[in-house]
């Protein structure tokens, strides 16, 4: 079934919009694709040099993680009002401001004397990422055409992978070379690089008269994600019985929930409720949660299996894991190629499909399992996202109103960043739990079967949500 919103119908069409000719349309792409890299390579590389700087400032594994848990975190708290500023204001400054603040952060993470220096440093940068991951596809989707968004947004994802496959070992060999402080340190250049082609190059969007800003919203919203995240990402550390990860998930739901109850009431809410009855859209910002928390499951645990059961090396182990990022590079513009010409439904249905039988597999593998054999079920699984994204994302942005694609956009991130912490929660949690009971290899395939299950559900998802009809000049 195909369904034409209101919102949809109001968008503008291209007689009421400026001519936005090829060449603009791909500088468009690459200032957006260069945002989408810097952050996927800034959240992927991290991983690689956390022991260097433990080691440099004599920190517990539970202090170190903040490292990284203060970047996730912030990101996905403030995801939601940056995208509705970049309504209410136009994309250009607010996108432009996202380079500099993330390219600040970075010097201030490079340059750092102590841990909680970086640690701010890092809230810094993920003010600035929350920026560029929202606005980004908001950008596209309001450049392209429908006939060509898939395509756009598939080029997009290729980056975004291409930075999750290469921030290990582009990782492992600044610091290796320079120290671990260049691995934030190079990021500078390609940040005043995309603040000058934002502010000089991006045309001017429309900036909005007579908006209000939600400021009881956007205050509910990143309190309340924030604790719940944080107590997602610190319960196995502090514990499920522990008051603070109780008092953090319990205040959390609270503000969640008063959260929507201001939007229900706010005469300009941040995010309007009436966008969830448009089914295209819930449909699809649920299947990219489910479709992330399914994959972060196997991300976790994988590096068990292969180092502790198997016995490889680090290097060995993440030469066999780099197959799944790979051929999401591969396939990712293909995806979104394809969804212009035949509907986001099928790529989107068969790459869930393609991840929930890449699953099964690996939790098939065993001792004697080829280690190829493994890479091959990862490389399945690394098609099937590389399918599924594209035309899940041009699905959502193309049901949301025009008037909103920073918000859609925003929650779209959102969710993605949900289930990647959803993900590890799930399988750190089980695990652990699982492997006081039974044998490694026992665990581990049963904890597999939940990602299993949660592909599945979204693919059957993927298939029978309606999908929203594509003007040719919207």
């Amino acid at each position: 079934m195909t369904i034409t919103s209101r919102e949809q119908k109001a968008a503008p069409t291209g007689e009421g919009r400026a001519a936005v000719n090829d060449s603009y349309r791909w500088l468009v792409l690459i200032v957006a694709g260069t945002s989408a890299f810097m952050g996927a390579l800034d959240g992927s590389i991290i991983n690689i040099i956390i022991p260097q700087i433990q080691a440099q400032y004599q920190a517990t594994l539970g202090d170190i993680s903040w490292v990284s848990t203060a970047y996730l975190v912030t990101i996905s708290s403030l995801l939601l009002s940056a995208g509705r500023l970049g309504d209410m204001w136009g994309y250009r400054p607010v996108f432009g401001a996202g380079f500099i603040v993330f390219g600040l952060g970075s010097l201030l993470c490079g340059l750092a004397p102590t841990l909680p220096t970086l640690i701010g440093g890092r809230l810094v940068q993920g003010v600035g990422a929350a920026v560029m991951m929202a606005l980004s596809p908001a950008l596209i989707t309001t450049t392209f055409p429908g006939r060509e968004r898939g395509r756009a947004l598939g080029m997009q994802a290729t980056l975004t992978f291409t930075g999750l496959t290469l921030g290990p070992s582009l990782g492992g060999f600044i610091a290796g070379r320079w120290g671990w402080h260049w691995v934030f340190l190079i990021n500078l250049p390609v940040a005043a690089v995309g603040a000058v082609l934002a502010y000089t190059q991006l045309r001017p969007t429309e900036r909005r008269s007579g908006q209000a800003f939600d400021f009881a919203g956007a205050l509910l919203f990143a309190a309340g994600l924030a604790s719940v995240l944080l107590a997602l990402s610190q319960a196995e550390t502090w514990g499920w019985g522990d008051l603070r990860t109780r008092l953090l998930l319990a205040g959390g739901a609270l503000l969640l929930l008063l959260f929507l109850w201001q939007e229900r009431r706010a005469a300009q809410p941040m995010l309007p409720l009436w966008m969830f009855r448009v089914p295209a859209f819930t449909g699809g910002v649920a299947a990219a949660l489910l479709q992330f928390s399914a994959t972060f499951v196997l991300t976790f645990l994988l590096p068990f299996y292969l180092q502790q059961f198997r016995g490889l090396s680090p290097s060995a182990a993440g030469a066999v894991m780099t197959a799944q990022p790979a051929a999401m590079v591969a396939v990712a513009g293909l995806a979104g190629w394809l969804s212009d010409r035949i509907g986001t439904r099928i790529p989107a249905t068969a790459g869930m499909a393609a991840i929930a039988c890449g699953l099964w597999l690996v939790s098939r593998a065993g001792a004697a399992t080829p280690v190829t054999q493994v890479a091959l079920c990862l490389a399945l699984i690394g098609l099937g996202a590389g399918f599924f994204n594209p035309p899940n994302n041009s699905s959502i942005m193309s049901a949301a109103p025009w008037d909103r694609q920073g918000v859609a956009a925003a929650l779209l991130a959102a969710a993605r960043n949900v289930g990647m912490v959803t993900g590890i929660t799930i399988a750190s949690t089980l695990f652990a739990h699982l492997s006081q009971r039974m044998d490694f290899l026992a665990a581990f395939r049963t904890t597999l079967a939940v990602p299993v299950g949660l592909a599945v559900t979204g693919a059957l998802l993927s298939l029978v949500r309606p999908t929203v009809a594509k003007d040719a000049d919207k």
